[in-house]
């Protein structure tokens, strides 16, 4: 059984180097980790830590609305096909709604698109390239 909670921002930093940044000189600590509005979540089996989202007010200009931002969303190789990530997602939306936030977006890598779709996502305008990391688009999903 997968169980969420909410952990520090420093408790997501070894899956997001294992998953998110192996073998890319890219930093695995975030700006706005710590910020008083920014949440991070864990998803455990067998309390096991396997999975991480982290979830920060924004202002990206493209929405208007009350917004956060999904960001180093990550799932151990173990743990995937699980449901972990739908778990994550559904376990911050709560958090969201209860926060009055409107409009969650990501910069999704090109490979997890179909995941975001599942969960509700659309696609907004082109895809770009973020640099040693590849090709991504911003999605998003309303959390009202």
């Amino acid at each position: 059984m997968i169980k969420i909670k909410v952990i520090e921002a420093k408790d997501t930093y070894f899956i997001r180097k294992e998953v998110l940044r192996k073998g890319i000189d890219l930093p695995f600590k975030f700006n706005g980790d710590l910020d008083n509005n920014t949440f991070h979540l864990g998803a455990f089996l067998s309390n096991e830590l396997v999975g991480i989202a982290s979830f920060m007010k924004s202002g990206n200009e493209k929405f208007t609305e009350n917004q956060y931002q999904l960001r180093g969303m990550a799932t151990m190789n173990k743990a995937r096909g699980k449901g972990v990530g739908k778990e994550l997602m559904e376990f911050a939306i709560i958090i969201l709604r209860n926060r009055s936030a409107n409009i969650l977006w990501c910069n999704a890598r090109e490979v997890a698109v179909n995941f975001y779709k599942k969960q509700g996502f659309q696609i907004l305008g082109n895809s770009f390239s973020i640099d040693k990391v590849g090709t991504h688009y911003i999605m998003y999903v309303d959390v009202k």
